[in-house]
């Protein structure tokens, strides 16, 4: 009769040691690092237009065309995208390696004064103004950057802004591991 009271307890004891270890487990993920599904899969097959008659757009092509692509989506209203505007410049200037712009849900206008304040990196830029694109990319915040080897395929998602050694410390790994796989 013993165990019928017994049973219950351990099994109660049980569950809470499960729901602890969850908690501390999650506790100790950042909520910035949840994983890409895309990542080691073909990066997304969406035709955007250019963001304006100054910028070259960039087609789904044009991800797969030999060469590293860095994808930094950003919006002139994100005050994090302009903290990484300086590391960006800096990335624009590497040899082998694309960088290109998708603008999330904003306007072709404010895109447009918020690079000719801060200056245009981008060798291309489409504009995503509703964020379907966005969901296909698996955008949740702005700015994300995603590195894109030679054959389209999606290698890292970085989620917030290019400041201090993000830059150096995993994007920049991220694109010399993307030109192996060329």
């Amino acid at each position: 009769m013993r165990w019928f009271y017994v049973l219950p307890a351990l099994f109660f004891a049980g569950l809470v040691a499960v729901f602890g270890v969850s908690l501390v487990r999650s506790a100790n993920t950042s909520p910035d690092m949840i994983p890409s599904a895309l990542i080691d899969k073909p990066a997304p097959q969406i035709p955007l237009p250019a963001l304006d008659a100054k910028a070259q757009g960039f087609a789904p092509k044009d991800l797969a065309s030999g060469h590293v692509t860095v994808l930094n989506v950003w919006a002139s209203w994100c005050a994090p995208c302009r903290a990484e505007a300086p590391a960006l410049m800096t990335l624009s200037t590497m040899k082998g390696v694309a960088l290109y712009g998708l603008v999330y849900k904003d306007s072709p206008a404010k895109a447009r004064t918020f690079l000719d304040e801060l200056g245009d990196p981008y060798r291309r830029i489409d504009i995503d103004t509703d964020g379907r694109a966005g969901i296909e990319w698996g955008v949740y915040g702005v700015p994300e950057t995603f590195v894109i080897d030679g054959k389209g395929i999606v290698r890292l998602r970085y989620p917030g802004p290019l400041v201090g050694s993000a830059l150096t410390e995993i994007v920049m790994p991220a694109i010399e591991k993307a030109r192996r796989n060329n």
